[in-house]
Formats: C-alpha cells, sequence, structure tokens
C-alpha cells in the first residue's frame, strides 16, 4: 500500500532528508509544483516566471506512518512564519506550502495548522499555505538525493540558517 504527499519549504535539497530516513518512507523526490508550465527546468523555477515552487513528493505506506505524522515532520523543518522563502532561499519559489490531494490531506493539514498557531509557539503568524495539488514534475537528476550525492554542499545549506532555526524552535518540541 502506498500513499504521497508533497511539501514545499524552502530549497529541495533540505527537504529530501527528514523524510527519506523515516521508517515507511519508499521515495522522496524532488521537483516543482503550483506552477503554469509543464515539465519546467530548474533555471525556469529559479526565473521567477513559472509560478513554481521546489518541493518534494514523498511515497509512503500509510500503515508504517501517518500522513498526521509527515506533516508534523514537516513543520519541523521550516519556519512557518515566513511566507516568501526559507532561511537564506528568497523568493516564490521558496515559500511554504502543504500541498493536499485530497479532503482528508486538507482536514490532516487545517488542523495541524491551527494547532501550531494555538500554541503560540511563533510570535508571529503561522502563514505557511495549504493549496490544493497541482502537476508535479520530478527536477533533474543532479536535483535528487542531493545530500547523499554531496554532502559538503548539502551542509553548507543546512548551515544557512535552517539548521539554526531548527534548533531554536523545535528541538524542544
Amino acid at each position: 500500500m502506498e500513499d504521497t504527499a508533497i511539501f514545499a519549504g524552502g530549497c529541495f535539497w533540505c527537504m529530501v532528508k527528514p523524510f527519506d530516513t523515516m521508517p515507511g518512507i519508499k521515495q522522496v523526490i524532488s521537483g516543482y509544483t503550483g506552477g503554469h508550465v509543464a515539465n519546467p527546468t530548474y533555471e525556469q523555477v529559479a526565473s521567477h516566471t513559472t509560478g513554481h515552487t521546489e518541493a518534494v513528493k514523498i511515497i509512503f505506506d500509510p500503515e508504517v506512518i501517518s500522513y498526521k505524522q509527515l506533516v508534523e515532520i514537516y513543520w519541523h523543518q521550516t519556519d512557518p512564519t515566513d511566507a516568501m522563502g526559507q532561511f537564506q532561499d528568497r523568493g516564490d519559489n521558496y515559500r511554504p506550502v502543504i500541498f493536499v490531494k485530497d479532503e482528508e490531506q486538507r482536514k490532516i493539514a487545517e488542523a495541524s495548522k491551527q494547532a501550531l498557531a494555538d500554541s503560540e509557539q511563533f510570535d508571529a503568524p503561522i502563514v505557511t499555505s495549504i493549496e490544493d495539488a497541482k502537476p508535479f514534475y520530478p527536477a533533474e537528476e543532479e536535483h535528487q538525493d542531493f545530500y547523499k550525492k554531496n554532502p559538503l554542499r548539502y551542509q553548507m545549506e543546512e548551515m544557512g540558517g535552517r539548521e539554526k532555526f531548527i534548533k531554536k524552535n523545535w528541538q524542544h518540541q
């Protein structure tokens, strides 16, 4: 049995490992979604002309890990108060979005977002958007499994503010 989830939380390189290392995850694919151009390239998405956001598509076994658990993992990788990018990655192609494929995913995502807002953990509003899933286009091969292929560059990306933010805001959870 398998299901899918799509999350955008800044650079897709940094969004793979936290999910890829969890039991029940079959595959994490870096790609682009939410835009109006079919089969965009990295350069097109980076030009801010396609409307796409860098995202990860997660294929998972719902008997091992639930969608709700994936949403919780997602929050812990992002700054949910920053609508126009994540950490050093700025612009609409890095915005935080939970892309939902059906009403069940929407209910789970909305409830989780509300619980985060109600927790008053952050001094600013929770601005991560929840949107209907649109076609997902896998990124070029060099962007897949980046943390495995380029560990030093991946570590530099993580040190661009994400790792520090996670430690400060999520480690105590």
